[in-house]
């Protein structure tokens, strides 16, 4: 009986670990420190930043999409540029958007900015994050996309309306997972980052 119950516990601490390893390669978190520190400052959601870095970049700080958008939260050249004129960054170069506290500084300031121009829609300004603020405007002009101009009923780019899905299941998951450990200080994060990007790759050639 004994024995039974013994293996028992040993399974379900197995499948517990292969679970927890899951999610931790799947939905990892890192930078929280910056995360908390810029999502304070421009008064974001750090669940919402969190996803959106996994969605955009997987936690990759030196990931460079083909538009060549760059870092954690995917910043494209001019968004850089004009982020770093209106927060006064000193001397920016555009490989500093490779700096992961760079990056989610501007990140969230763009967040915050497009927050106020969509009145704190969410799918507004995810739309606007993916494909532009200019965009999501017209669209919101189009009663083909908008039938109040206030809200997007259809999106016409799929790449968008994937992303809105993707990040929104993200958010999700980040606020069950992350609930009581958003606030605690990173310990040895970029090698707990280094070895998820590590663990995915590997996973992604078997």
């Amino acid at each position: 009986m004994i024995f039974k119950l013994l293996i028992s516990l040993i399974f379900l601490l197995a499948l517990l670990t292969t679970a927890i390893l899951i999610f931790s390669t799947l939905y990892p978190i890192g930078y929280k420190d910056y995360i908390n520190k810029y999502s304070k400052e421009y008064g974001i959601d750090p669940f919402l930043v969190a996803a959106i870095i996994n969605v955009e970049s997987k936690y990759n700080k030196n990931a460079v999409s083909p538009k060549e958008a760059k870092g954690l939260m995917q910043i494209g050249t001019q968004t850089g540029k004009w982020a770093s004129e209106e927060l006064e960054i000193e001397s920016y170069r555009e490989d500093m958007l490779f700096d992961p506290e760079t990056n989610i500084k501007i990140g969230t300031w763009y967040i915050n900015r497009l927050n106020k121009e969509f009145n704190g829609n969410l799918d507004l300004v995810l739309a606007a994050y993916n494909a532009g603020s200019g965009n999501v405007s017209k669209w919101l002009e189009n009663k083909n996309y908008s039938k109040d101009n206030i809200n997007l009923h259809k999106i016409p780019f799929k790449e968008t309306e994937n992303y809105l899905k993707r990040v929104k299941t993200n958010y999700k998951i980040y606020k069950i997972l992350y609930k009581h450990h958003m606030s605690k200080p990173d310990n040895m994060n970029s090698v707990y980052i280094d070895f998820i990007n590590i663990l995915r790759d590997y996973i992604k050639n078997i």
